[in-house]
Order: C-alpha cells, then sequence, then structure tokens
C-alpha cells in the first residue's frame, strides 16, 4: 500500500512536470504534423515513395502506441489519486486537493 501511494504521487508530481516541460507539438499530434513530417523525409532524405509510405506506417503505430500508453498512465494516475484518498481523513483530503489544484495551476 506505501508503494502504490508512492508510485501513484511520484506519477502525479511526473505527470505535472511533463505538461509544462513538453512544447505542445510533442503532445499533441494531427494530420498536418504527420505531413510535415514525412515531407521532411520526402525532402531532406530524398526518401522514394515506398520508403515515405513505410516511414508513414511507423510514425503512425508510434503516435497509436504514445496514446494508449498514454491513456494507461492516465488511468493509473486517476487510480493512484482514488487510493490516496481513501487514506485521507476529510481534513486531508482538503488540503492534499487544495495543494494538487495550486500545483497544477503554477505548471500551466
Amino acid at each position: 500500500m506505501v508503494f502504490l501511494c508512492g508510485a501513484a504521487a511520484g506519477a502525479l508530481l511526473i505527470r505535472l512536470v511533463q505538461v509544462q516541460a513538453a512544447p505542445a507539438s510533442v503532445t499533441t499530434w494531427n494530420a498536418g504534423n504527420r505531413e510535415m513530417s514525412i515531407e521532411w523525409f520526402r525532402k531532406e532524405l530524398n526518401v522514394s515513395d515506398d520508403q515515405a509510405k513505410a516511414i508513414e506506417t511507423v510514425i503512425d503505430d508510434y503516435v497509436m502506441y504514445y496514446q494508449n500508453l498514454q491513456g494507461q498512465m492516465d488511468d493509473f494516475r486517476a487510480e493512484g489519486h482514488k487510493s490516496i484518498l481513501k487514506i485521507l481523513t476529510p481534513e486531508q483530503r482538503e488540503k492534499f486537493e487544495k495543494k494538487r489544484g495550486e500545483f497544477s495551476g503554477k505548471l500551466r
């Protein structure tokens, strides 16, 4: 139980720091970013059409994998948060949520 609480608190803090440190282009992926990436490979590395298609597949697979991992991390953080709240007294929960909100606000 102690390990789970420590891991959840650590994951929460890491996530909050990552949100601040990561530029928007890293945390979001859209068709425009995808096309710009493929175009870079075409122009800078002179890849063939077959290579570009293969690279597109790799990029798409990577983005899907990353998004799945991100979802799992979000679920893990939410479960850790719930577990911590179950341990705390009502007064402690209030302070915890307040401090968590202040910390999140500073990172945005």
